[in-house]
């Protein structure tokens, strides 16, 4: 099978020269990549995985894991920001761009204005559609050129780089389409139902 084609605290932390406009307020920057999970890292099975976008009663489409690769790639650089207070910059990511799933399942546009996200052992997530298309997410399956690792979320994990790294759910299964915006896990826990970097919105009421 032909590869599918690829498309372009109380004292402030010293930040790099250059990097003071990409560091929102309140973060620090880091060189590795911290390792944060709700709970425990699940062991994938590649052989019945599985992703699919619906509205909670309807399928749109459902992919296996080798028909997922198939779809076309896209890889991007961005700075990523934890709602523990750490940035990192410059990282690279490839995978499938939420654009490319709704036109792979054959819709013109996303069937209602907003998204819950569903994870392995229950996780969810929730964010505004319009967070999601024109380029700003996408399902991540590599990190630094090579398959993402369980800890960071792989075998696929949800990309959505402008907003709290909470927001980019790993072990990411379903989107399901909903008409109203609903709380996810740590929205249901006291964090912030949007969770922008640049206003700090980490938690409800920010």
């Amino acid at each position: 099978m032909n590869e599918p084609p690829i498309s372009r605290g109380f004292r402030a932390r010293q930040r790099p020269p250059g990097t003071r406009d990409r560091v929102p307020p309140g973060q620090h920057l880091v060189s590795d990549f911290p390792v944060l999970s709700a709970g425990p890292t699940p062991e994938a099975d590649l052989a019945s995985w599985r992703f699919g976008l619906d509205d909670g009663a309807s399928p749109f489409a459902e992919w296996t894991w080798a028909e997922f690769n198939a779809l076309p790639q896209t890889e991007i650089t961005v700075d990523i920001h934890c709602v523990t207070t750490w940035s990192k910059l410059d990282t690279r990511w490839r995978g499938v761009t939420i654009d490319d799933l709704l036109a792979a399942a054959g819709l013109s546009e996303a069937p209602d204005a907003f998204v819950m996200a569903h994870c392995e052992g229950g996780y969810t997530t929730n964010m505004p559609v319009a967070d999601l298309v024109d380029g700003k997410a996408m399902v991540a399956t590599h990190f630094d050129d090579e398959p993402l690792d369980p800890e960071h979320g792989g075998p696929a994990r949800l990309l959505v780089p402008h907003l709290y790294f909470w927001k980019s759910a790993k072990w990411i299964r379903r989107l399901q389409f909903i008409p109203e915006d609903q709380p996810g896990f740590w929205e249901e826990n006291g964090y912030h139902m949007y969770g922008d970097p640049w206003r700090e919105q980490r938690y409800d009421g920010d």
